[in-house]
């Protein structure tokens, strides 16, 4: 079956199998990988962060049944999981035991050791993409020792690219313009809220023929429904931000569009996003956001939501 145009540039963001926030049982994580791939879906995007490799174990058995030269699968280093004891649970955002630490290491064994127990949970040789993870207080390390030791391993044929995911774009910005990166992953700073990354990134990216995964297009979740509510940024919604949310929505209504539809259609339109990387944790959410993906929007939509501030 031939892949829909208008969901093969999306992909799945894993972080929700790996039990982000709640719970999931096996069986539902891997129905909503499946229900991915039902929709057209081929790019899937996971880390050791997610889940203390949870994320990792389920998409790689979710996915090992599938053709291997038919997805793209990334991975990221920065973080080496180190096994403890006791019977806690994880601290950062994951419903899971604390089996393990999560240590930063941007050094060459470090990545060379994260990105083998990443295959080793994935169950493959070799992965796609494998990018330095939150390199934000790490610069000097990531660009002197983790890039070059991810280098190695593209010339190796452990990765084919390799790039930096980051929730700003400043240092993307850096990491593009002084180094050699193949991609970057750009999380909320180019969405309907937040178009931050537009002046300077993302021209950028285009000049030096770098291709960005747009992630957290919903912002952790204000643009997910068309009522805007919950989170920005993992944070309760300012007053100010839900308002701006809420006059969009507004527009969106006006053009026949829901607010959610909007936000996974508006990185998708520039010229540096190859792939909007979406996270989903169920069949249904799955289905009604690749449902919206293929929907079509009116340009006239995009000039009026511009004009909102």
């Amino acid at each position: 079956m031939a892949l829909p145009s208008s969901t093969a540039r999306y992909g799945l963001g894993a972080a929700p199998i790996g039990n982000l926030f709640t719970a999931l049982s096996d069986a539902e994580a891997f129905a909503t990988v499946d229900a991915a791939w039902e929709a057209g879906i081929r790019f899937f995007d996971t880390a050791p962060h997610y889940g203390l490799g949870l994320s990792e174990r389920r998409l790689g058995l979710a996915l090992r049944d599938r053709p291997r030269g038919e997805f793209t699968l990334s991975t990221k280093v920065g973080r080496l999981l180190v096994p403890t004891s006791g019977d806690a649970r994880d601290d950062q955002g994951f419903d899971v035991p604390a089996t393990h630490t999560r240590v930063w290491d941007f050094s060459r064994d470090g990545v060379r050791r994260s990105l083998a127990e990443s295959l080793e949970r994935l169950g493959l040789d070799s992965v796609d993409i494998a990018l330095i993870h939150d390199p934000d207080h790490h610069w000097k390390e990531a660009v002197g020792e983790a890039l070059p030791a991810l280098a190695e391993l593209r010339d190796e044929g452990v990765v084919k690219s390799i790039g930096v995911g980051m929730n700003q774009w400043p240092m993307l910005a850096d990491f593009v313009r002084e180094t050699e990166v193949d991609t970057v992953m750009l999380a909320g700073r180019y969405t309907l809220l937040d178009q931050s990354a537009a002046a300077e990134l993302l021209p950028l990216c285009v000049e030096r023929g770098v291709s960005v995964m747009a992630a957290g297009v919903f912002n952790s979740g204000i643009l997910a429904t068309h009522d805007p509510r919950g989170t920005y940024n993992y944070v309760a919604a300012p007053p100010e931000v839900l308002a701006r949310a809420r006059r969009m929505a507004e527009v969106c209504e006006r053009h026949g569009v829901t607010l959610p539809q909007a936000a996974l259609a508006f990185p998708a339109r520039h010229a540096a996003v190859s792939s909007v990387v979406v996270g989903m944790r169920s069949v249904d959410e799955v289905r009604q956001n690749m449902a919206l993906a293929t929907t079509p929007i009116p340009e006239a939509l995009w000039p009026d939501l511009a004009e909102i501030s």
